[in-house]
């Protein structure tokens, strides 16, 4: 079971890591005006706030399955 857990954790991780990546890069390159952020603009929420939603859930998901590998080592 600790294995399993401990490679579902891992790439929870690498998908955080990868989200948060992606994340960052698009604030920068909207940033920098080589993206429109209003193009991801949903509903009321403003483009630059679903790009940097993007990187916290990466953070998010990186801290966790960390947190789990520390755990289960």
């Amino acid at each position: 079971m600790t294995i399993g857990a401990l490679l579902v954790s891992r790439l929870v991780a690498m998908v955080g890591n990868v989200l948060t990546a992606v994340g960052c890069l698009g604030l920068l390159l909207g940033a920098a005006g080589v993206i429109h952020m209003e193009a991801f603009a949903i509903g009321i929420s403003s483009g630059i706030r679903v790009i940097g939603s993007v990187a916290i859930a990466g953070c998010l998901l990186s801290a966790i399955g960390y947190g789990v590998i520390e755990f289960l080592e």
